[in-house]
């Protein structure tokens, strides 16, 4: 290694932002800092479990499911600009999915039995291919025709989940979902690992936390590639993305299969946490949630889609809580001006339109307002 290469090092180290290549600066983990912090969260999660009640477990194994759809949505409405509502649509066609290739049968219910190592990716690449084939209509329209659009999607395929029953069970009965065993082990089953007994619970939150990582790895890589960069000119302009040679029905398209694509397999780890599926599971309220992680969270951030996830997984949990210290609001199954749901519902729509106006970056816009605070303290710019 020669001298100038030892200094230019040695300037980096000591200058974490100062990047010497565009290929450094677009890296996963750019600076030392960044890498340390990552790994002490990973850490973190996975020993955390092992602390908390089987509640608060399944609360943190739901969390790292809906970061996963939230990754999705933010890859189709945050990086290629294209507003959709039909999340819980391609989330219900992956759970269906996994539920027949992976569940029992039942009477006139269909199930497979087959392992999870088969029935989830394909839980995922099933409402891919239906994104790909209606990814050409979606692509014509945009704005809030593009909302209208997915919109309709929710309500038909509600209708058709109803009517499928040898598929869903049918309206008010369901279906139990696909059984997680992984070559022969059963990831939803009480474990004895040396000695150490570990609650169903915990076993399937390391195994969706494992899920969670490969995702967000992932999709952080592909965002940062050419078609992440696609997506962007696509979003920022597409008039002037296209002028550029950019292919707006192949940008659009790809956005639409790989957002269906997470969200196929968020569906289907989904419908594990919540036992029995109904068609009536994957409504319009389902996508708002999945809407107000990516608005609240921040646009265009995969940190952000997990920050998103926190906070609309656990404000049900916190309101409940409040709510017996508020004269007036009920909790879960209680009487009131407003019960938790509908007053949950208020707080999402006045934070994303809270958002919108002050910090359209989200939490995540919060969080680096605060570091840059920091950073520059004690001077005012």
């Amino acid at each position: 290694m020669t001298t100038a290469t030892k200094e230019s090092l040695r300037t980096v180290k000591g200058r974490p932002q100062l990047f010497t290549s565009y290929a450094r600066e677009m890296s996963i983990f750019n600076t030392r800092v960044k890498r340390n912090w990552v790994i002490v969260a990973i850490i973190a999660m996975v020993i955390i479990p092992f602390f908390l009640t089987r509640d608060w477990v399944a609360l943190l194994t739901t969390v790292l499911i809906f970061a996963i759809g939230g990754i999705g949505l933010n890859i189709l409405t945050g990086y290629a600009g294209q507003v959709s509502l039909g999340q819980a649509f391609f989330m219900g066609v992956g759970a269906y999915t996994a539920a027949v290739l992976g569940g029992e049968a039942q009477g006139k219910v269909i199930g497979l039995g087959l392992d999870m190592i088969i029935w989830l990716p394909l839980a995922g690449l099933v409402p891919a291919l239906v994104a790909f084939v209606l990814a050409p209509l979606a692509a014509r329209v945009r704005g809030l025709y593009l909302a209208i659009l997915t919109l309709g999607l929710v309500f038909i395929g509600e209708h058709i989940f109803k009517e499928a029953k040898p598929i869903t069970g049918g309206a008010g009965v369901g279906r139990a979902p696909a059984e997680p065993v992984f070559l022969g082990f059963n990831l939803f089953s009480n474990q004895t690992i040396l000695g150490y007994r570990i609650d169903r619970f915990t076993v399937f939150y390391v195994a969706c936390l494992v899920i969670f990582l490969v995702m967000a790895f992932g999709a952080r890589n592909f965002v940062r590639s050419r078609f992440g960069r696609n997506f962007a000119a696509v979003r920022d302009r597409d008039v002037a993305a296209e002028v550029m040679g950019v292919s707006l029905l192949r940008t659009k398209t790809l956005a639409f299969t790989v957002s269906s694509f997470y969200a196929g397999i968020s569906g289907a780890l989904l419908s594990i946490v919540i036992g029995r599926i109904s068609p009536e599971t994957w409504n319009i309220f389902l996508s708002i949630d999945f809407l107000a992680v990516v608005f609240i969270g921040g646009l265009a951030t995969i940190s952000g889609s997990i920050m998103g996830a926190v906070f609309v997984v656990m404000l049900p949990k916190l309101v409940n809580t409040l709510t017996g210290f508020i004269p007036g609001f009920g909790g879960i199954g209680e009487g009131g001006l407003l019960n938790v749901f509908e007053l949950q519902t208020i707080i999402f729509g006045l934070l994303i339109i809270l958002f919108l106006i002050l910090e359209p970056r989200g939490l995540y816009g919060l969080w680096l307002r605060l570091r840059n605070y920091f950073k520059a303290w004690p001077f005012s710019y």
